[in-house]
């Protein structure tokens, strides 16, 4: 290799460094030709060099007719002179619009890898989303609504996705974000050095946002691995994901190690549909519980209700409804015995607008007695199911169903095929069986007489996508409605749905609840993003061993006719062990978005509820 061959190998090494690099070049080009022609003056024209203030005089006018060739236009002198101004005048034209060539592309680069997002977020106290779906809407929303009380918050999405495309998406569906600034990155969640860029490290939570395919639950683990083998710089955030097959929990929960939580969507999935199907309502009470918008669950300490019982715990707040108590070893009692004695290191879970919106009761308000009703409990008789489809969901959906409904109870299946439904063990409440049907065929559902049966369970199809499995569920609510509206309203109807937003076209359908998985879990994941104290209640919540929530006959509660208020209805189910948190109105059970649902009510405004209403309870059984 010769020595001309290696200084054009140094000058292309050089111009491989970009921008800077070529400003270089055109700067030392531009003292060259500078020095030059200030030499070749001095040295050609005597007269004009002692004009112009010998040869530092003239680099200072090249200079200048380097950066604006207007300036010579003024020039004197002789032609020697004039020609070697003209030419270090043309040698700057060339060399300013190289600069500005050079600065425009070097600009025009840098503004491309700010829109790529491959820029490092320095924030702290902000909440990592890693990954990319119509849930991610849900979430921001959610994550929005939860820090309207702060001055500032800010929320990060990681995912292998266009970042201008994702910034698009967010703005179009989720328009005001108020004090919350939404920054997207686009990179590879499952890669470190894109992972950095969120910077976790200084993140209040990280939520994994559930993926879905055939290997939905892969891509989840495998970002588990990757945030729990990463060194973290200080205390590490919380970090919540889901997964969609419950087989897949523990290899899920161990890949999150220790500061990670995982919850099992399919299983939280199941005991909805199951729960919703048996009481209607229910859906939309979760909806608001798991959401930010409207009432949500607090854990608060109150060390002035030290000494008192959980009974009298119920009467001692003006705003907010108890629901239970954690213990300072953290076990949760939810519904506890009323003479459950409350210590000053316990804590109440509450059910809240917002936990600044808590207030404490200066006495016990009235109780209006005439109104209250000491009915026994009522004892749920064996009743008639009609599930209509089948999915991967239905085997667990009749096991848990099993151990809820009394015994003889009877579970038809409609599907076009027999399914096999064997589980660890056989029913032991339920009497199955089997009838061939096309769910979307208006004959075929005539034939089942869904009359004879007071609950019907719509299941979503999983041997479509998603759109087209929704679309069908819609063609079945409709027929079975207007069969229903022609029986004169017989039975209650749930269905699963996979997109929100075709929930919201199926109202018209006025079916009792809407079960919108995917959405849920996008709501559960939030609230537990913000405070991960939570998932022991909402478990407690789901167990059926434990207390639930209940939707029950308000003529239980409320003798029908007299105008009480909510205190009386707390007292009414305190009597009965059971803690009232609200009431559903059935004149406003098809009426958007809360559907007669009044959770955390006021206690004192004037109150009369009906045959046709209910009020809401946690209590044990049904």
């Amino acid at each position: 290799m010769n020595w001309r061959e290696r200084l054009r190998y140094w000058f292309d090494s050089t111009m491989d460094r970009g921008t800077p690099a070529l400003i270089g070049w055109l700067a030392l080009a531009s003292v060259v030709l500078i020095a030059t022609t200030a030499t070749a003056v001095t040295l050609f024209t005597d007269s004009d060099t002692e004009a112009n203030g010998g040869w530092p005089g003239v680099a200072w006018m090249s200079l200048l007719r380097t950066l604006d060739p207007g300036t010579m236009g003024g020039d004197t002198g002789g032609p020697v002179f004039l020609g070697l101004m003209l030419t270090v005048t043309i040698g700057g034209i060339f060399i300013v619009s190289a600069l500005i060539g050079v600065l425009t592309t070097g600009l025009d680069q840098r503004i491309q890898r700010l829109r790529k997002g491959r820029s490092r977020v320095l924030e702290r106290g902000h909440t990592v989303v890693l990954g990319w779906s119509d849930q991610i809407f849900t979430v921001i929303a959610e994550l929005v609504e939860a820090n309207q009380s702060e001055r500032r918050s800010c929320v990060v999405v990681l995912a292998d996705h266009d970042k201008v495309d994702m910034e698009e998406q967010i703005r179009a569906r989720v328009p005001g974000t108020g004090r919350t600034q939404v920054i997207c990155r686009s990179g590879n969640p499952l890669k470190q050095a894109d992972l950095e860029l969120a910077s976790p490290d200084t993140a209040k939570a990280v939520m994994v946002l559930p993926s879905f395919g055939e290997e939905r639950d892969t891509a989840v683990i495998k970002v588990l691995l990757v945030l729990n083998n990463r060194p973290w710089s200080g205390p590490r955030p919380p970090v919540v994901a889901a997964v969609q097959d419950s087989p897949n929990l523990a290899a899920a929960r161990l890949a999150a190690g220790e500061g990670g939580l995982v919850v099992d969507a399919e299983d939280l999935a199941v005991r909805l549909v199951v729960q919703s199907h048996r009481q209607s309502g229910l859906s939309a009470v979760w909806n608001e519980l798991l959401s930010f918008f409207g009432n949500e669950i607090y854990l608060r300490r109150e060390p002035a209700l030290a000494g008192l019982s959980y009974g009298e715990v119920l009467h001692r707040y003006r705003r907010g409804v108890p629901i239970g108590i954690r213990d300072e070893t953290g076990r949760i009692q939810v519904n506890p015995p009323m003479d459950t004695v409350v210590t000053a290191r316990d804590e109440v879970i509450l059910i809240a607008e917002d936990d600044v919106l808590v207030e404490l009761a200066d006495a016990p308000p009235p109780v209006t007695e005439a109104a209250v009703v000491l009915a026994p409990a009522h004892r749920s008789a064996p009743d008639r199911t009609l599930m209509i489809g089948w999915n991967s969901r239905a085997p667990k959906i009749i096991e848990l169903l099993d151990d809820f409904v009394r015994p003889g109870s009877t579970l038809d299946i409609a599907a076009p095929r027999r399914p096999v439904t064997h589980r660890d063990r056989p029913p032991r409440h339920l009497v199955l069986g089997h009838k061939r049907c096309s769910p979307t065929s208006r004959p075929s559902l005539e034939a089942l007489e869904p009359g004879g049966y007071q609950r019907v369970l719509v299941l979503s199809d999983e041997t479509v996508d998603a759109e087209q499995a929704d679309n069908r569920t819609l063609l079945t609510l409709l027929h079975l409605r207007d069969i229903e509206v022609r029986l004169g309203d017989p039975y209650s109807i749930v269905s699963e749905m996979n997109n929100d937003s075709n929930r919201e076209v199926a109202q018209v359908t006025k079916a009792d609840d809407f079960i919108v998985s995917n959405r849920l879990i996008s709501l559960l994941l939030t609230q537990l993003a913000e405070n991960k104290d939570l998932y022991g209640v909402l478990t407690a919540l789901f167990d059926p061993e434990g207390s639930e929530i209940h939707l029950k006959p308000a003529p239980h509660y409320l003798r029908p006719g007299l105008t009480a208020d909510f205190t009386t209805v707390i007292e009414a189910a305190r009597r009965r062990g059971e803690t009232a948190i609200g009431y559903r109105l059935g004149g406003e059970r098809d009426t958007p978005p809360g559907y007669g649902v009044h959770l955390n009510p006021s206690r004192t405004a004037p109150l009369a509820l009906g045959d046709g209403d209910h009020v809401i309870v946690v209590a044990e059984g049904q």
